[in-house]
């Protein structure tokens, strides 16, 4: 199984007024294709901040990134975020106004697809995570849960080689969090996409391939979730 993530040495750096303050500190790690992966550690480790660097919204102080052999130094972020990587948020981040259709449309029309193959495409996506019937009811109709659903239908809009997901469960109790993670790992299998999640939820991690621990912006070490059971 080929790499799809390769860091190497990545240090990011905050600037806090005239102090900077070093949040990832010479991290490294290699990401296979087709892996389901958990990272855990205590709030303000650089969960978060490594997960937006994975998904080109904060760049790299220092260090070496390649996804999909492609140098994030030197790619076009924009077109990284459409057609690499793909984000979902603890708080879903759908538009209110528009429907679980139009969310899951909106990313395709903005990378040029026509309308009535985006909405085809849309219908099958929403239909994949169990929520054909609810296409037309806005996030405020939504339960938790569902809402998480079409934020995953969205998610796939532009076929992503890599999904990351911040607490994709920690506003879902622990039934619908685990049918969430299940939708996950069956998207890894059909889609041979690469998914990382931040988690605080031991649980919700061993259901994954591989953890990984950061504290204070070092990893420690990885673990298999054998070794947790």
């Amino acid at each position: 199984m080929s790499i799809i993530i390769d860091v190497k040495d990545l240090v990011k750096t905050f600037n806090v007024g005239s102090e900077p303050i070093e949040v990832l500190k010479g991290l490294s790690l290699q990401v296979k294709k087709g892996e389901f992966i958990a990272i855990m550690g205590p709030s303000g480790s650089g969960k978060s901040t490594l997960l937006n660097i994975l998904a080109s919204i904060e760049d790299v102080t220092t260090g070496h990134l390649l996804i999909d052999d492609k140098d994030i130094s030197r790619a076009n972020l924009v077109e990284m975020r459409r057609y690499k990587t793909s984000i979902i948020y603890q708080d879903f981040n759908l538009l209110p106004y528009l429907s679980a259709i139009e969310n899951v449309l909106f990313p395709m029309m903005l990378c040029g697809v026509k309308e009535n193959d985006a909405r085809k495409k849309a219908l099958a996506l929403l239909e994949r995570v169990h929520m054909s019937h609810r296409v037309n009811h806005t996030p405020d109709d939504l339960s938790g849960g569902e809402k998480q659903r079409v934020a995953v239908a969205r998610s796939l809009a532009n076929d992503p080689r890599i999904l990351l997901a911040d607490e994709p469960t920690g506003d879902l109790d622990s039934k619908t969090g685990d049918s969430i993670i299940e939708l996950f790992k069956e998207i890894v299998l059909d889609h041979a996409v690469t998914i990382i999640i931040v988690t605080h939820d031991i649980k919700i991690a061993q259901k994954t391939d591989r953890i990984l621990i950061l504290r204070e912006g070092v990893l420690h070490h990885e673990t298999d979730i054998m070794e947790l059971n």
